[in-house]
């Protein structure tokens, strides 16, 4: 898109565009904490997510998403969507219901690994079950884990609204791999450390 429709969409006088909305959004570079995620069980790291002891990944601000449950194999995660979450369509954008149920089904396989150890998403099949809104209310997605092996996991995720609806679905197939042992040598916004 050219850079002259990028500086027009924020003009707050165009008609028939309504009111100009932003959401600010602040986070913790998670390569400071890297070395000490490493170092911890990915159920331990998990849970101090949830505790408020270590910094949530920025995705999770992004997209106003929190874990809220923790157990081995298993974790909650909550999302609010808001209109800054829609398509052109006004309803949350399919890649925001994505996320959520990738990171659910991904941090639940987290919970399974051992210090060291981590993970990436190979493949994510997702069922749009159920257009999402603002009205919807706020989304609880679990994930668990279907199966740990020694390289590949395969884990799931249910999304439903805040009256109970399910509203899509994931099926996960994860990675694992030894963790790196080095510092990294830039931040999360790519500069020299």
């Amino acid at each position: 898109m050219p850079a002259q429709q990028y500086a027009r969409t924020g003009r707050a006088d165009t008609p028939g565009w309504g009111a100009t909305q932003s959401r600010l959004i602040t986070w913790h570079d998670p390569i400071t904490t890297q070395a000490t995620v490493a170092s911890m069980s990915g159920l331990s790291y998990w849970q101090a997510v949830a505790d408020g002891k270590l910094p949530p990944p920025p995705i999770g601000d992004l997209i106003q998403m929190r874990v809220t449950e923790v157990d081995a194999g298993r974790v909650t995660f909550t999302c609010t969507p808001d209109g800054s979450m829609y398509n052109p369509l006004g309803m949350v954008h399919g890649g925001t219901m994505c996320t959520l149920l990738d990171t659910a089904a991904g941090c639940a396989l987290h919970t399974t690994l051992a210090e060291g150890v981590g993970y990436t998403s190979v493949e994510i099949k997702v069922n749009y079950l159920k257009a999402v809104t603002v009205a919807s209310g706020t989304l609880t997605a679990v994930g668990s884990v279907v199966k740990a092996g020694s390289r590949i996991g395969f884990a799931e995720a249910k999304a439903t609204d805040a009256s109970g609806a399910l509203v899509a679905t994931a099926s996960s197939t994860l990675l694992i791999f030894d963790l790196p042992s080095r510092t990294p040598q830039f931040n999360g916004n790519g500069q020299h450390r």
